[in-house]
C-alpha cells in the first residue's frame, strides 16, 4: 500500500461544558512539517499531540486545528446543597445566640462563595479526550491517504504501461532507421567527396552509427520501468525513490530523442517525456 501526502480527517467529542473538534489536513512536502492551531488553554497538550502525529506520518505538511466551543452553562448551574445545609444550620445557631441578628437572605446565600457550581472539565479528562480524538482522526486520516495513494498507483501504472509499449515499439524500428540513415549518408558523402573509397566511408559511417545507437538507452528505460513496478508493488514510503527514478527516466528519454535519426523514434521519445512529466507531478504527492 502506498500513501498520498494529501489527506483529511475530522472528529469531535462533547463535554457538559462544550465540545472539542479536531481537524487534520495535509499537502505534499519534502519533510514532515506539523502545524498545530489551538487555543492557548490547550497548548500544554501540544507536545503529546505532536508525538502521536510523528509516530504515524513520515512526510507532508500537516495542519491540525483544535477548536473548543463552550456551551451556555447558565441552565446547568446548580446549588451546592451541602453548603446550603451548613449555612442553614449556622443561621439557626447565630439567631439562637443573637436573637436580634438578621437572618440570611436569598441574595446572601446565592452570593456565598462556592454556593453556585457549574460543570468543568479537568486537565486529565481533556488529555484523555484529545488523545482519543487524535488517534481516531489519524486512523481516518491514514485511510484517506491510502485511498488517494491507490488512485495515484493506478495512475502511475497506466503510464508505465504506455511507456513500456512505446519502448517495445521503438526497439525493432531502430536498426532499420540506422541502416536507412547510413545509406542516405553514404550517398551524400560519395557525392560530396566524389571518391570511390568505400572502406573509408564505411568506417566513418560505422563510427557515427555507434553514436546514434539507442540500444543502451532503451535497455536502461526497461530496467527503470521494472524497478518502478517493483517499488509500487512493495508499497510504503516510496515517494523519494520514485522521484529519483523519474529523473533517470527523463534522462534516458532525453538522450533517446537527441540521438534519434528517425521521426518515429523522435515522436516516441516526446510521448515518453510527456508521460514521465505527468507521473513526476503526481509522485510529488506520495509519501
Amino acid at each position: 500500500m502506498i500513501l498520498s501526502m494529501t489527506g483529511y480527517a475530522n472528529t469531535s467529542a462533547n463535554f457538559a461544558t462544550g465540545s472539542l473538534t479536531l481537524e487534520l489536513r495535509s499537502v505534499n512536502h519534502r519533510y514532515l512539517d506539523i502545524q498545530l492551531r489551538m487555543a492557548d488553554e490547550l497548548r500544554s497538550f501540544e507536545g503529546a499531540l505532536r508525538e502521536l502525529i510523528s509516530a504515524q506520518l513520515q512526510r507532508g505538511k500537516v495542519e491540525c486545528r483544535i477548536n473548543y466551543a463552550a456551551r451556555d452553562t447558565r441552565n446547568a448551574t446548580t446549588l451546592n446543597l451541602e453548603l446550603l445545609q451548613q449555612l442553614s444550620t449556622w443561621n439557626r445557631e447565630v439567631q439562637a445566640a443573637m436573637p436580634d441578628a438578621a437572618s440570611l437572605s436569598v441574595a446572601d446565600v446565592l452570593r456565598w462563595n462556592g454556593m453556585l457550581t457549574t460543570p468543568t472539565v479537568s486537565n486529565d479528562e481533556l488529555s484523555t479526550t484529545l488523545t482519543s480524538l487524535m488517534q481516531s482522526a489519524l486512523q481516518e486520516f491514514k485511510s484517506s491517504r491510502a485511498r488517494e495513494g491507490e488512485k495515484l498507483k493506478d495512475f502511475l501504472s497506466v503510464r508505465l504501461e504506455k511507456i513500456e509499449n512505446l519502448r517495445l515499439e521503438v526497439m525493432p524500428h531502430v536498426p532499420e532507421a540506422i541502416a536507412a540513415y547510413e545509406a542516405r549518408l553514404i550517398n551524400r558523402l560519395r557525392d560530396a567527396l566524389q571518391t570511390s573509397e568505400d572502406e573509408r566511408i564505411r568506417q566513418e559511417i560505422t563510427l557515427f552509427a555507434s553514436k546514434i545507437d539507442v540500444d543502451e538507452e532503451l535497455s536502461r528505460l526497461g530496467s527503470h520501468l521494472s524497478e518502478m513496478r517493483r517499488i509500487l508493488k512493495l508499497g510504503g514510503a516510496v515517494g523519494k525513490r520514485l522521484d529519483f527514478l523519474m529523473q533517470e527516466l527523463n534522462r534516458e528519454a532525453n538522450t533517446l530523442g537527441s540521438k534519434s535519426v528517425d521521426a518515429e523514434v523522435s515522436r516516441s521519445a516526446m510521448e515518453m517525456k510527456i508521460l514521465i512529466e505527468q507521473m513526476r507531478e503526481q509522485i510529488q504527492n506520495l509519501e
